[in-house]
């Protein structure tokens, strides 16, 4: 199979879809990988390292989408890259479906087979290959959010650790899977007061077990608000695999925040789950003021962290690829379930019920 690694074009996104060392895998299978130069400048990886690697490095995306069996990257194709897409071609990417009817389009249109990577999702619900970078992104948010609250940058001038003599910043993370744990780590080894909401009993008993000075709270509209209200910053951290993501936070309860207060929606790539956040923003342009409430909706968290997420990345992304490289998309995903869940869309057919659900579109199993 010949797999084609794009530079990603997303606005500040450095990571790349493979490294140099899962390249060799494939080449050492007897696998054409092809790489578009400049593509692992931003990781810290040269192009001389993929061409070491035996990748074949080449000029323009174009050259790679057209050249290509799979197309193996980090973020979903963005419109530039709509027209690069063909009939049969496998994409394994972040896709986030859910929310982005064009991207849904294209590649029905396109009639490419689509395997997300965070749909891939094993017997015990776990999500492997979306697992990393929740780490990444939950263990950054609240130092996203601790420097947002600097008066510079509009926040309501709060050192989250406090000093002695001082009360330390409150921080309330909606939800404790990965991500929120992640966060609640990174808030209390910060010296912060940490509240946890979450729906699952289990989970938040991991987290009471895990950090003993944690707070938890089941999730209701009730215990919502009621933390809301009292946040120096607030972390959306839920997660419905391939769905949109609910929206907790209505826009009365952000009212309800001290001014100055961060709102970090890592569930944003879903949709996020605050009612106020009503625009994605980026690292070059990363936040946006409503209510007097500082709101942070970049969809790419890791990719401020490039090489350590493209590492952990490509580290449980690579054997996933190397086996649909080694027996064909359909014979993998016929053995995998796991992997049969990743897909999300096939010969021009939405494969994803949830999917297809947050758009009111037709949903149709694969045969494979």
């Amino acid at each position: 199979m010949t797999i084609g690694i794009p530079k990603e074009i997303k606005a500040q996104e450095n990571r790349v879809g493979a490294t140099p060392s899962s390249v060799e895998l494939f080449t050492a299978a007897g696998h054409t990988v092809l790489v578009e130069q400049g593509a692992g400048a931003g990781s810290g990886f040269s192009d001389q390292a993929y061409a070491d690697a035996g990748a074949k490095v080449l000029n323009t995306a174009a050259e790679v989408y057209a050249g290509a069996d799979m197309i193996y990257k980090v973020k979903e194709p963005l419109e530039p890259e709509y027209p690069l897409l063909r009939e049969g071609q496998i994409l394994f990417a972040y896709l986030h479906l859910a929310p982005d009817l064009p991207q849904i389009n294209a590649l029905l249109n396109a009639k490419v087979s689509a395997v997300a990577f965070e749909t891939v999702q094993l017997d015990n619900g776990s999500l492997p290959l979306l697992a990393p970078m929740s780490e990444v992104a939950g263990r950054m948010s609240p130092q996203i959010g601790a420097t947002l609250l600097q008066k510079a940058n509009d926040g309501s001038g709060i050192l989250l650790g406090g000093v002695p003599g001082v009360a330390p910043g409150h921080v309330v993370i909606i939800g404790a899977g990965v991500v929120g744990l992640g966060a609640a780590r990174i808030a209390y080894g910060l010296g912060a007061r940490v509240t946890v909401l979450d729906i699952n009993i289990e989970r938040l008993a991991r987290a009471g077990e895990l950090l003993p000075g944690v707070e938890t709270l089941m999730s209701n509209s009730a215990n919502i608000a009621a933390a809301v209200e009292q946040a120096d910053l607030l972390v959306g951290a839920v997660l419905v695999p391939g769905a949109k993501a609910p929206l907790l936070v209505t826009e009365d309860m952000v009212k309800s925040m001290r001014p100055g207060s961060v709102i970090v929606d890592v569930a944003i790539d879903q949709g996020g789950i605050a009612e106020t956040i009503d625009r994605v923003t980026s690292h070059q342009d990363p936040y946006f003021v409503k209510h007097g409430v500082v709101h942070y909706s970049v969809p790419n968290i890791p990719g401020a962290v490039p090489r350590t997420s493209t590492l952990a990345l490509s580290n449980v992304t690579a054997p996933y690829a190397l086996t649909i490289a080694n027996k064909g998309l359909e014979k993998a995903l016929r053995e995998d379930p796991a992997l049969l869940a990743g897909l999300n869309t096939h010969r021009g057919k939405i494969a994803c019920k949830e999917v297809a659900a947050a758009q009111g579109l037709p949903y149709e199993p694969a045969v494979l």
